[in-house]
């Protein structure tokens, strides 16, 4: 009973302080990654509206050649412009995306002309963003989430709320199951009591609107980390050590004289071409006998740079694994490598197969396929499409927009639960916080616990353990400094 008297007498309180300094300190970054959040969830609609010229076209009539396009953009542009990827418009009505290195422009950013496909009409001229194709409006809002537009430094406001997000929100946890316990209309927790006034109706929208958007919250906040500049690079070399890494296509040629991968997709990764159900019959654009054209025999570009070569590069790519309209293709970087023609459908069903192509002989030297990943580099790849709204489109949007909404509204209703807690006679300030002492009242094990737990998180989130250290010295700085002053206003009474 003692043993049990003493962990109610510390935990809760424990809990508590960290809940109320935490959401306290790290309150206006989180508010700002929940609003730039909630924004970018809505963000590929107003893109569209925004963009719309860029990213329509009539579909009135047959598309040009690929190589016709990127023709078209290079005439439009100048010819010393480096191509850096081309995505085909993947349905009637849509543009295709011919884009170019610019040295003027951020790391992550090309340059994209948009182009009618049928009649190589330029429709728009604009700067895109990332692997997601962000048009600027997108972007921006994008940066804000990311960084605030401060580049790599601005980065480490992300990282501090999405690691803080997950130990105020499992701390919130607590005190709900705590309140939970003591209350007689355990409905009150799951719904506000808008009978309620002041402190407590407020305290009431707070703890419910927490229940409902925890998993939520908790989800943001593991897979916001796997960005982070510290914490993200942590969790890279633990999959790394334990080998679950995704697999990625290598665009490096063969040297001279060695054996390259038959078009056919034998050798290696045998099993997933014709051998294999007629995948490649089934996505030839050449021949309707339903076996695989080869690529080796027929007539095409000497130099494996040429981007006449792209319409034959992307065909053989659709006969090995590419089965989508969403695809980017990249040119060699230089002579001594592949073209790639990637997958980049992020909606499920998930679609990020690739597949590296010799430009002067088409043939296949490479191809990753999205199945044959480990379920550690599928539950990333899940878990940032989520986290993007991509994956299930319009109603992940809404859901994460639900989400980070509600999360901006707990973070003032903290702020004014801070103000309504002030002293009634002659109070200016807010609130005081919970007392401290916590620990002081903890059993060994429970300091023993407290201590593993925060020297794990330190080593695993270093800005959170950093941060966490730097509140603690403050806060006893602090205690000693009030300490002091009542010993000081005792003597001088006594006096």
């Amino acid at each position: 009973m003692a043993a049990s008297r003493t962990s109610q007498g510390w935990l809760g309180p424990l809990l508590l302080r960290l809940h109320f300094y935490a959401a306290i300190l790290v309150g206006p970054f989180l508010l700002i990654s929940a609003a730039s959040g909630a924004l970018y969830a809505v963000s590929p609609q107003l893109e569209k509206v925004v963009h719309a010229e860029a990213l329509t076209a009539p579909a009135d009539a047959a598309p040009l050649p690929l190589a016709d396009q990127v023709e078209a953009a290079q005439a439009y542009i100048g010819p010393d412009a480096q191509l850096a990827a081309v995505r085909p418009a993947p349905q009637p009505g849509d543009t295709t995306r011919v884009m170019f290195v610019d040295e003027a422009l951020a790391e992550g950013e090309s340059r994209a002309i948009f182009l009618d496909p049928a009649s190589g009409e330029v429709r728009g001229d604009l700067t895109v963003y990332g692997t997601s194709g962000a048009l600027p409006l997108r972007g921006w809002i994008d940066q804000l989430h990311r960084n605030l537009h401060l580049g790599d430094a601005g980065r480490l406001y992300s990282e501090l709320s999405a690691s803080w997000l997950g130990v105020i929100a499992l701390a919130g946890l607590g005190l709900w199951i705590r309140r939970a316990r003591r209350s007689r209309r355990r409905r009150d927790l799951v719904r506000p009591d808008l009978r309620a006034r002041g402190y407590r109706r407020t305290l009431s929208l707070h703890s419910s609107a927490g229940f409902w958007v925890l998993l939520g919250a908790l989800f943001l906040a593991a897979t916001g980390i796997t960005w982070s500049q510290y914490g993200g690079g942590n969790i890279g070399t633990i999959r790394a050590a334990f080998g679950f890494t995704t697999q990625a296509v290598s665009p490096a040629l063969p040297a001279a004289g060695d054996p390259t991968e038959p078009a056919d997709g034998q050798g290696e990764h045998a099993g997933h071409g014709a051998a294999a159900g007629g995948e490649q019959g089934e996505h030839t654009e050449h021949g309707a006998s339903g076996e695989a054209p080869d690529w080796a025999s027929m007539a095409g570009p000497t130099d494996r740079t040429d981007p006449a070569a792209i319409d034959d590069v992307l065909a053989a790519g659709k006969a090995v694994n590419v089965d989508t309209g969403l695809v980017e293709i990249l040119p060699p970087a230089d002579a001594d490598s592949a073209w790639v023609v990637q997958e980049i459908q992020r909606s499920y069903p998930t679609k990020v197969d690739a597949v590296a192509v010799d430009g002067a002989t088409l043939e296949v030297i490479d191809r990753t396929d999205f199945a044959e990943q480990d379920l550690a580099a599928k539950l990333t790849r899940w878990g940032i499409d989520l986290h993007m709204g991509t994956m299930f489109g319009l109603v992940n949007q809404i859901v994460l927009f639900l989400i980070a909404s509600t999360l901006v509204a707990m973070i003032l209703w903290g702020y004014a639960m801070w103000w309504q807690r002030r002293p009634t006679r002659g109070g200016r300030g807010p609130g005081r916080p919970p007392h401290r002492g916590a620990l002081r009242r903890a059993p060994w094990w429970g300091l023993a616990l407290v201590l593993l737990v925060a020297l794990g998180i330190g080593l695993m989130l270093p800005l959170l353990g950093l941060s966490l250290a730097a509140f603690v010295l403050v806060d006893s700085i602090v205690g000693r400094m009030r300490r002091s002053s009542q010993r000081g206003g005792a003597s001088g009474a006594d006096a």
